[in-house]
């Protein structure tokens, strides 16, 4: 395909997500079934100019004075694909396929008529209105420079599996080690039509030597600083990435009992525990009275809990213009109710860990200290005693309102977003 046909299967593409409300990954399958005739490179291109217009949805639209598909294709080829004007004016003369040609005025505004800066902030920062007081109340005058993080291409992440091999021991090309995970390997962000790898074709993810694993949940895991021969329960366990992850940091030496109330989420924790090696991971399926019989006797209890995903915009777009309030707010009851569940698995002297992929105090901040209020044998302590006696004090550092909780973000730690804090109950 040449770059005008791309441009506009992606503006089709968009079409069916903004204004169908399909998710974008079922809007690209679905295009991609419908026209076979697509080579691999040309769905990765269509991919990446679909995924880069809803990052940037909001200052794309302005600076185009268009929040059309089309706008919003041709914005994202110019303005995030390095892809110039220049470019598009000289490959789409005469090709059908990509439509109407580029007006003046679009010409005017590719070549940045329309500054920026001029925008409301919360365009700047490409963080839905509605959604931008709470993100502001968050993060003050750094607010913008952390939305505007979200909007970036995300690397591509790998945790190695200790149980099996050290990340000096895998042979990655063009993968460097991260740089607070003392287990990660990272592909940087992709440019212009570009794909990652496709590692787990790579036998040493087939045989259990690495898994995918953004380097913020490498990090949360790490920081559960999980010990060998304790006992562990990851209660929102999910795919199993944490679980994973703790069983590899205890040597597997102990049990790790990975349970979720969803069993279709839990289901590829089996097959990910195999590969690896991680024997003393233990699958629960629901209910969560098959779990009756740790009662009080968990050493740490980690709660993955549900929540709105802000942390993880760069990689899913498009849950960031679904998102409402309403759904914030389905997701604030969930979490009252895991940790509320989750707190009777630790035992005396035990630990409970709350961690979300949001970047919003009302689920982090919010939920841990409305916790403390009704629950009174748990007691907050400093997360970043935990980080440095983990990771050191001279990596980038995380966000911390109060000094004790801890809030991960492509803009302080160069990962997906996480919001950490740890609470011990009373001996």
């Amino acid at each position: 395909m040449r770059l005008g046909g791309r441009i506009q299967a992606a503006a089709e593409v968009l079409e069916d997500v903004i204004e169908r409300r399909t998710p974008v990954t079922m809007a690209l399958r679905d295009w991609g079934k419908a026209h076979r005739f697509a080579g691999s490179k040309d769905r990765s291109a269509i991919g990446n100019i679909v995924l880069d217009a809803l990052r940037r949805k909001s200052s794309i639209g302005f600076r185009m004075d268009d929040l059309s598909p089309r706008a919003l294709a041709i914005g994202a080829a110019v303005f995030s694909g390095g892809i110039t004007v220049e470019d598009i004016l000289e490959q789409t003369e005469g090709d059908a396929h990509f439509g109407t040609p580029l007006t003046e005025s679009q010409i005017a505004k590719l070549r940045g008529q329309i500054n920026l800066e001029t925008a409301p902030e919360w365009i700047r920062a490409d963080v839905p209105d509605w959604l931008w007081p709470a993100f502001e109340t968050n993060f003050d005058e750094e607010a913008v420079i952390e939305g505007e993080a979200l909007t970036h291409r995300p690397p591509l992440d790998i945790r190695a599996n200790a149980i099996k091999a050290t990340r000096e021991q895998l042979d990655l090309p063009n993968a460097i080690p991260t740089t607070i995970s003392p287990v990660g390997m990272r592909f940087a962000p992709v440019e212009g039509a570009a794909r990652h790898p496709n590692i787990q074709s790579d036998p040493d993810f087939m045989t259990g030597k690495f898994d995918i694993q953004d380097e913020g949940s490498q990090i949360v895991s790490l920081l559960v600083a999980a010990k060998p021969g304790e006992t562990i329960l990851d209660y929102c366990a999910g795919g199993g990435g944490k679980s994973l992850a703790i069983a590899a940091d205890m040597n597997n030496e102990g049990a790790v009992h990975a349970f979720d109330i969803d069993k279709r989420r839990l289901a590829p924790t089996y097959e990910r525990a195999m590969r690896a090696g991680a024997t003393i991971i233990k699958v629960t399926q629901p209910p969560a009275k098959s779990l009756n019989h740790l009662r009080g006797k968990v050493d740490r209890v980690l709660v993955d809990a549900p929540c709105t995903g802000v942390g993880t915009w760069r990689r899913k777009p498009d849950a960031k213009w679904r998102l409402t309030e309403d759904a914030l707010g389905r997701r604030m009851q969930e979490q009252v109710k895991v940790l509320d569940e989750a707190k009777n698995f630790v035992k005396p002297g035990g630990f409970l860990f709350y961690v979300t992929c949001s970047m919003l105090a009302a689920e982090n901040e919010a939920q841990v200290y409305a916790f403390l209020e009704r629950t009174s044998d748990f007691t907050l302590l400093s997360a970043g005693e935990v980080w440095e006696d983990r990771f050191g004090t001279e990596v980038n550092k995380p966000w911390s309102a109060d000094g004790c909780t801890l809030t991960l973000s492509p803009a302080s730690t160069d990962t997906d977003g996480f919001f950490f804090a740890v609470m011990e109950k009373s001996a």
